[in-house]
């Protein structure tokens, strides 16, 4: 797949703009949503403007609600945690269904079943100190070792509010390297 001209997708019908969302992104009916109601209405030229708008839009959204979160108290907005856990986990391609390209940027972390169970176990601790959230980061062109040691770093971390922001960052670096993967120039 390519990406239509950027004027092209602008022009394009809600349905043909959520599918490039999903080929950017992970397929995700609240991030489409959240893209449609924030970024869609602002001005941009570029897919690389689209991108960095909506990482812009995310981290200002994840940072009102841990503000009204530390106000009023309760939870934070389920739909920052609806869209950091549409990402799949790592090292887990049976158990979920991949999009093409999580299947192929993680191609690199699959193939060693020691490996393979490391990670099932390393999920399921960042899972447990951060509920609700999925360890989401840039994996392509990082080895399997880096990424163990980042995931570790974070769980040892134990900063929920810094993992939603690398969560977003990390969802929009990807984004910016697939749409480049699929013919734009950044």
């Amino acid at each position: 797949m390519a990406l239509p001209a950027i004027e092209v997708f602008k022009a394009s019908s809600q349905s043909e703009q959520k599918q490039v969302f999903d080929h950017l992104f992970e397929p995700c009916d609240t991030l489409a949503n959240f893209i449609f109601g924030k970024v869609m209405v602002q001005p941009f030229s570029s897919y690389q403007e689209f991108i960095e708008l909506v990482r812009q839009e995310l981290i200002a959204f994840v940072r009102l609600s841990e503000f009204s979160q530390a106000r009023n108290g309760g939870e934070i907005n389920p739909i920052v945690n609806q869209i950091i856990a549409a990402h799949p986990r790592l090292g887990e391609p049976k158990k979920e269904q991949l999009s093409v390209h999580s299947s192929n940027e993680q191609k690199s972390l699959n193939g060693d079943p020691e490996v393979i169970q490391k990670l099932k176990e390393m999920n399921e601790t960042y899972e447990k100190t951060f509920p609700g959230l999925r360890y989401v980061v840039f994996v392509n062109g990082r080895s399997r070792h880096e990424i163990m040691d980042d995931m570790t770093r974070r769980i040892n971390r134990r900063n929920i509010k810094l993992e939603r922001e690398e969560a977003f960052n990390a969802m929009c670096d990807i984004a910016l390297d697939r749409a480049h993967k699929l013919g734009v120039k950044l």
